[in-house]
């Protein structure tokens, strides 16, 4: 008789820490600013995150080889272009679809993850965030209680 063998859906069990950040400024502003704010070396990815054909987020990257961490710095929101077949007056123009990588929190407008083994300062993590020109807030984020978590296993 032969063995069978089940494979558990969710076995992705690496803990990282997600911190929401909101600002207006375009993306590379931001990590422009964070890499001097707190002497990162954030650069984009050679590819953005596509989650499908109509969600594409800015990506940024970088191994702290130093504490042996890797951050991601990722935007909320994707906007893409949509053709879609109408009558009448605007049967020619395009829609803008706005979607986003953590639904549950679509008034951030960015995320830093933070893949690590050590303890990391939070506390002064997140105020020399919030102290960064064109801040308005960062906080910490309990990523085991979002429901679309799956969108941050990149």
């Amino acid at each position: 008789m032969a063995a069978v063998h089940k494979i558990i859906g969710d076995f992705y069990e690496d803990s990282f820490t997600l911190i929401a950040l909101h600002s207006s400024i375009e993306d590379y502003a931001i990590v422009y600013a964070i890499n001097l704010g707190i002497k990162s070396i954030f650069k984009r990815a050679s590819k953005d995150l596509e989650l499908s054909e109509h969600m594409s987020f800015p990506f940024f990257e970088w191994q702290d080889e130093l504490h042996d961490r890797y951050w991601v710095l990722i935007g909320n929101e994707s906007t893409k272009k949509e053709s879609l077949v109408r009558e009448g007056l605007f049967k020619d123009e395009s829609s803008f679809v706005k979607r986003h990588l953590v639904p549950e929190y679509k008034e951030v407008d960015y995320f830093i993850k933070i893949e690590h083994d050590d303890d990391l300062d939070m506390d002064r993590l997140l105020k020399s965030l919030k102290s960064l020109p064109k801040m308005v807030t960062a906080y910490s984020i309990d990523a085991d209680k979002l429901k679309s978590k799956n969108n941050l296993i990149f």
